[in-house]
């Protein structure tokens, strides 16, 4: 799938399948038992993405995410008079795509491939298959998501918070 493509393409696996020892070193498969990281070591496919290739697209729906394994992908949101701004820059161990597996809404930003990339695709079967075969584990990583869903609303309000108060300082200062 390149760049500007109306619509995304389910990938296909194009690599070896992932390690138990791999997947340990990432935060979203934190504390996970070794039985439940080879089970899904088994399952987790992975897909390489080239530079300027879109892995999907705001609005369209979405039942997979997605962790960084190598690369560097960037995430972008349209704003209501249509400019795409970057607003996440995500590399090794980063995951995305995570709230339509969640909330099963349609895709929420535009994710595209900064650098070559290879990425572990996580979709909404494998969550129920891990639901089935470990409940613990299922909840561990429904926990590990909400952990970086709260983070990364902290920082956006962060963001956000600095946005409004330099606006109103802008607004006072063009008043005088």
């Amino acid at each position: 799938m390149v760049a500007n493509a109306p619509k995304s393409a389910p990938r296909e696996p194009r690599d070896a399948p992932l390690t138990p020892a791999a997947l340990r070193e990432i935060g979203l498969f934190g504390a996970l038992a070794e039985d439940v990281l080879e089970h899904l070591a088994r399952s987790i496919k992975t897909v390489r993405a080239t530079p300027g290739e879109t892995i999907f697209h705001e609005g369209e729906s979405g039942r997979e995410m997605f962790v960084v394994l190598d690369g560097e992908v960037e995430v972008t949101k349209r704003s209501r008079r249509g400019r795409d701004t970057r607003v996440a820059l995500l590399g090794p161990a980063d995951w995305f795509g995570e709230m339509s597996v969640l909330d099963m809404q349609a895709r929420s930003a535009t994710v595209r491939a900064v650098a070559p990339s290879r990425l572990a695709r996580f979709t909404s079967e494998d969550m129920d298959a891990l639901y089935r075969f470990d409940l613990k584990s299922y909840a561990l990583i429904v926990l590990n998501i909400a952990r970086d869903l709260s983070r990364r609303l902290r920082v956006t309000d962060g963001i956000l918070a600095d946005f409004a108060v330099n606006v109103l300082d802008e607004y006072v200062a063009m008043k005088r």
